[in-house]
């Protein structure tokens, strides 16, 4: 889409050079999203492309993802051979209500900073405890998990003109075991359900539910739950407000496919 409201694009090489922020002003990433449909309240883009991030580092302390790397870039990455939860990236890509050409274009912290509930970027990151790097206009960086960065149906954390740079996945939660359900209403469609679960070699379960809530909902439990202990403590820490209710699933009908997938990710993963 033509966006004619947009009098200036501006292509810094290092973020730095941008030390003001104003109303109308909009980062540019892969664009999916602000060319899907008009946005007459910018006249700015502020092109990310020259920053030269490099998408993917692999290292000892885990993966970092660049905000600016695309979702195909991701989807062919493979890590070192302990890393047992790679094959999440994969099974996550796959989630996208987004075909394979949108994929070339479309980012990874663009996903993340869209911030709705079926996003799998969002879902993949949270899983694997994500921790987010944030430049702020003014102020040094700051880091924020990826599962508190997403506060609601498109909310987040970051303050005016604040830019996510990175999201690195610890090594070690790459090196444990998971397990992933996911479901829509269509084949290919938006997600009504995303859960992931997650277990170290202590037979703990770091359970992450997504879709069927309007942010992501993360349990642990140090040890393997029961079917009950689990269903407990679904009630106790989500709120009935949480599940989220929208043309691609009620909030009951995705309570209760949430809590289908949950037993069948304990029971596979205990």
């Amino acid at each position: 889409m033509n966006l004619n409201t947009i009098q200036a694009v501006q292509r810094p090489t290092s973020a730095a050079e941008v030390t003001s922020w104003r109303d109308g002003v909009a980062w540019l990433a892969g664009g999916t999203w602000l060319y899907s449909e008009p946005q007459p309240a910018l006249d700015t883009l502020i092109d990310l492309e020259g920053l030269g991030w490099p998408p993917l580092e692999t290292t000892s302390a885990g993966l970092t993802i660049a905000a600016t790397c695309r979702i195909a870039e991701l989807y062919h990455y493979s890590g070192p051979m302990e890393w047992k939860a790679l094959p999440l990236i994969r099974q996550c890509c796959d989630a996208f209500l987004a075909s394979f050409k949108i994929w070339n274009a479309a980012t990874v912290g663009g996903n993340v900073c869209m911030s709705l509930p079926a996003g799998p970027m969002t879902s993949l990151t949270s899983a694997l405890q994500g921790v987010c790097t944030l430049l702020p206009r003014q102020g040094p960086p700051r880091e924020i998990p990826v599962v508190d960065f997403v506060t609601g149906n498109h909310r987040n954390v970051l303050r005016p003109g604040e830019l996510l740079r990175s999201i690195l996945l610890p090594a070690a939660a790459l090196t444990r075991r998971t397990a992933f359900r996911h479901c829509s209403l269509t084949k290919l469609g938006r997600s009504a359900a995303l859960l992931i679960g997650t277990s170290g070699p202590s037979g703990d379960l770091l359970l992450t539910i997504t879709a069927a809530t309007d942010r992501p909902m993360q349990l642990f439990f140090p040890q393997a739950p029961s079917a009950a202990e689990l269903s407990d403590r679904i009630d106790a820490e989500i709120a009935e407000a949480r599940w989220f209710d929208d043309v691609h699933g009620s909030a009951p009908y995705k309570r209760h496919v949430a809590r289908y997938f949950v037993e069948q990710i304990r029971a596979e993963l205990a």
